[in-house]
């Protein structure tokens, strides 16, 4: 599984170290916020709703440098919009592993 990374945040920050604690304090508070969301509407079986969180969070896929997986997020949004879950233990997985290294920033 391809790993996070911060390279997206450091091009768009550049040398600006305020803009960046920002974007990672942004990212901490957020990212784990989103996820819960989305995890109740799965609990709750609500797949239009879970399918809108998942598109909140391939913003923080793409943030993140994820390529595949925000492929992966694509579908399984649309799966979802389709009454599907398909895909959703590979996005979970993902969300496990962002969630690992958004901690440790």
């Amino acid at each position: 599984m391809e790993q996070p990374n911060n390279n997206y945040i450091d091009q768009l920050s550049g040398d600006n170290l305020k803009f960046k604690a920002k974007m990672i304090a942004i990212l901490k508070r957020e990212l784990p916020e989103e996820i819960v969301i989305y995890q109740n509407q799965m609990l709750n079986n609500d797949l239009g709703e879970a399918a809108q969180c998942v598109h909140k969070l391939k913003h923080k896929i793409s943030i993140l440098g994820l390529e595949k997986s925000y492929y992966i997020a694509e579908q399984f949004e649309e799966h979802l919009k389709n009454k599907s879950t398909v895909l959703q233990s590979d996005f979970e997985a993902i969300l496990k592993v962002m969630q690992q290294f958004v901690q440790e920033l």
